[in-house]
């Protein structure tokens, strides 16, 4: 039950937020599931397409727009890495 304490708190952090729409609670599941994968390290390094993929979010401006959003609500720290070949740092705020 440990390894879904992060997204059990986002769930309640989320509870009041009007701005948090379904797109943004996708995401941050995928998030979730490639830290898991990557060995729960902190800040997960990943590319967006393999994020977009587990989220089920095809087009590019939305998966950047609701990362972005999730950034400035305080959910995630984002840092773009603006290359091809090398993965964004995505900082999980618990």
């Amino acid at each position: 039950m440990e390894r879904i304490k992060p997204l059990s708190d986002f769930f309640a952090a989320i509870e009041k937020d009007a701005r948090i729409s379904i797109t943004h609670i996708g995401i941050y599941a995928a998030l979730l599931q490639c830290w898991q994968e990557h060995g729960f390290i902190n800040p997960l390094r990943a590319y967006s397409y393999e994020v977009m993929k587990i989220a089920k979010v095809s087009a590019h401006a939305t998966y950047h727009k609701s990362v972005k959003d999730l950034n400035s609500f305080g959910y995630i720290r984002y840092e773009p890495s603006f290359k091809r070949n090398s993965p964004s740092k995505v900082y999980l705020l618990f």
